[in-house]
């Protein structure tokens, strides 16, 4: 029983046209889903992902009417994409300029060049050369990016916790990661991060730990994770997954059907959300691919009301 990667990543908007803007016209990612919330039907949840809605390349969004994320610790600072190449992001970078973002340096992290810029609403986000490991996207015929600079799927997430040990226990002795190195952070040599492989690792499989024991504790906002899943392949080891939280006596959702998927929900010893979740049935159960998000005008799937105004 093994985790095999990253499923998707749940951030924050607040402005929902500009984010559908930018995730599919300027990163190109394919809008496959355009649904609500399940636990709050007032609000729109978005799927970007692949040609195909693979596991793996989703970032999703929940569409709340709340203030700006206030950066700290006990959170996820950073989700990465996985791009092929050196000069693949010689092109993101001009791209990402000449879109006028927060665009940084090609820089090494963790001994991968990476690129690190921000979308419009401050998501903190990077885009890491794989060397060709990971599984390859499929790729997306409407995509305004070439194929050869598509992103290629989720990379290392990063997470922000004052105490890596409790952390670093969970990620070891109840989801079975690995320890791999420890290093001085990327971004300012002060703090140490500490990487964290599963699966078959490599750039698709690492988690990146960030010890910041100076820094306040974030809140949740615009801009901003709610929560990063992890993928096992089928019922069965769902199943398992299941059983072991419980005789390990970690605190947990429960089953959940997300229809599209079936998902167990936890949180880590720094506070952050961690889903697990199964690769299938996947988006095409209800719709065929050629229809879905089909429109692009969003409107109120609610009668009466608005938007939530604070994340769960």
């Amino acid at each position: 029983m093994q985790l095999t990667g990253f499923h998707h990543l749940t951030a924050m908007t607040a402005h929902i046209r500009e984010n559908r803007r930018f995730y599919t016209e300027v990163l190109g990612l394919r809008l496959a889903k355009r649904t609500v919330n399940q636990d709050d039907v007032r609000a729109y949840h978005l799927y970007y992902t692949d040609g195909a809605g693979s596991p793996g390349t989703d970032i999703t969004f929940f569409d709340w009417d709340i203030p700006p994320e206030r950066r700290g610790t006990r959170s996820i600072v950073r989700t990465m994409f996985r791009v092929a190449g050196a000069e693949a992001l010689s092109w993101w970078q001009r791209r990402l300029a000449d879109a006028g973002l927060a665009v940084g340096e090609v820089m090494d992290w963790a001994g991968r060049p990476t690129l690190p810029f921000e979308d419009p609403e401050g998501q903190r986000l990077a885009l890491v050369d794989d060397g060709g490991q990971g599984p390859d996207p499929v790729i997306w015929g409407r995509s305004p990016v070439p194929p050869e600079y598509q992103l290629r799927g989720l990379g290392p997430v990063v997470l922000s916790v004052p105490d890596p040990g409790p952390t670093a226990a969970v990620l070891i002795q109840v989801l079975g990661m690995r320890r791999v190195r420890d290093l001085p952070s990327p971004e300012d040599g002060r703090h140490v991060l500490h990487v964290f492989a599963f699966g078959e690792g490599g750039p698709a499989a690492e988690l990146h730990v960030l010890a910041q024991p100076d820094l306040p504790a974030a809140q949740a906002g615009a801009g901003g994770v709610h929560h990063v899943a992890f993928r096992t392949p089928n019922e069965r080891e769902y199943q398992a997954w299941l059983r072991r939280l419980n005789q390990l006596g970690v605190r947990n959702s429960g089953p959940v059907d997300r229809f599209w998927f079936r998902s167990l929900y936890f949180r880590e010893p720094g506070g952050i959300l961690f889903e697990i979740a199964t690769d299938g049935p996947g988006f095409a159960i209800d719709e065929p691919p050629e229809s879905w998000a089909r429109s692009w005008r969003f409107r109120p799937s609610w009668s009466r009301g608005g938007r939530r105004s604070r994340p769960n």
